[in-house]
């Protein structure tokens, strides 16, 4: 089952071609998703279901973000399974590029109670916090959720953008943490050394992505990333700073960091675990680091949008994927950390090194260590990222 090489990882495409271009443009562009008549509620934008006499059902996700047969990629074992044994038809489309690029797709529509012909979209935390904030997505029936009731990992359950667990269910998740070649440097425990290490200078990177380098920049100065002041994150930006200014930092990425730390062009780096584990199928001496201080942790998320007409056919969908048997074969294709309780076992039958990847099935030594980002306010978004963007030369 296993896929030793892909040619774009979904994070990847986050902060990819298109998520750069995006991610650009973020501060300028958030004061506008707030504006004046987007917001809404559930009582003024009602959604009708009508799953009981419609057998179907429209899935948006991104690229390389389901398994598909190897011998015949027109195939996808898990979904035609659900099909098979619920009935429902699913549409599945890989039409989510980029958060920001997404989120111009369905605004309008989302913003004026109207249809986006999407009953399940995947967003990461932060967009699922903004649409949650706006009041665009629809509220779950847990009654039709018992495998997300009882199989959802701890660790993800009661965000702070989703505190009754009631509006997103985690499509997958990863880790940002250190990545290091062992070929050209010694271990690195801490986010201090990463950023003043003198034989790293000029040959570190970090990520463009605000929240997984803050996120670790904060805890590297003992703050909460789930819950911080913008002093806090002054501070801890100050730092960040201080490393672009002294050349210790080369340049902020998205995952074209792999190449350069594959080919040991970096040393090290702020990286995300499901790169650094295909970096590791090639080569043993690419490490993943949890730093000692904490890990940022994130989550693609299912979410069922305002006007969405087939919710209990998502749901249906939603609470098959939390069996830890169908689990375990979707996280053997995609490599990134199974928000399933139980699927470990169940990996077990299918690749055992893969069952003992602690990069997929984390320990509670590791998921105590983890933390997800607070979710911001409209304000606070377009404050944090336009100080980010300054500093990292955006």
């Amino acid at each position: 089952m296993r896929r030793t090489s892909r040619p774009l990882t979904r994070r990847g495409l986050l902060t990819g071609t298109l998520g750069s271009a995006a991610l650009l443009a973020t501060a300028g562009t958030l004061a506008g998703c707030g504006t004046k008549g987007a917001q809404q509620t559930e009582a003024g934008c009602k959604s009708e279901d009508l799953s009981a006499t419609e057998k179907k059902l429209a899935f948006s996700n991104w690229p390389q973000y389901m398994d598909v047969d190897e011998k015949d990629e027109s195939k996808r074992p898990t979904l035609d399974a659900f099909i098979a044994k619920s009935g429902i038809q699913v549409t599945y489309t890989e039409d989510v590029n980029d958060n920001n690029e997404f989120f111009g797709k369905v605004q309008n529509q989302l913003a004026g109670c109207q249809p986006t012909g999407r009953d399940i979209m995947v967003l990461t935390d932060w967009m699922a916090a903004r649409m949650i904030r706006l009041g665009w997505v629809q509220k779950l029936d847990k009654a039709k959720l018992p495998n997300v009731e009882a199989n959802l990992l701890p660790s993800l359950r009661n965000r702070s953008f989703d505190p009754d667990s009631q509006l997103a269910v985690p499509w997958q998740s990863g880790l940002a943490g250190i990545a290091y070649n062992g070929k050209h440097t010694t271990e690195i425990r801490t986010v201090d050394e990463l950023l003043t290490k003198p034989e790293l200078k000029g040959k570190v990177t970090a990520l463009s992505e605000m929240r997984d380098t803050m996120g670790l920049l904060l805890q590297s100065n003992g703050h909460d990333p789930a819950n911080f002041t913008t002093a806090q994150f002054d501070d801890a930006l100050a730092k960040l700073k201080r490393a672009v200014d002294s050349g210790q930092i080369r340049k902020f990425t998205g995952n074209e960091y792999s190449t350069e730390l594959a080919k040991g062009d970096i040393v090290a780096c702020i990286a995300w675990s499901g790169d650094v584990i295909q970096l590791g199928f090639d080569d043993e001496k690419i490490k993943f680091v949890v730093p000692e201080s904490g890990v940022m942790l994130w989550s693609d998320n299912m979410l069922v949008p305002n006007k969405g007409s087939h919710k209990a056919n998502a749901e249906e969908l939603m609470n098959y994927y939390y069996d830890p048997a169908v689990a375990a074969k979707l996280a053997a294709y995609v490599n990134y950390i199974c928000p399933v309780k139980g699927a470990q076992a169940e990996m077990e039958k299918i690749d055992p090194d893969l069952a003992s990847n602690p990069l997929i099935f984390p320990d509670e030594a590791m998921l105590s260590k983890s933390k997800v980002f607070m979710a911001l306010d409209e304000k606070q978004e377009k404050d944090y990222e336009t100080k980010f963007q300054q500093v990292i030369g955006a």
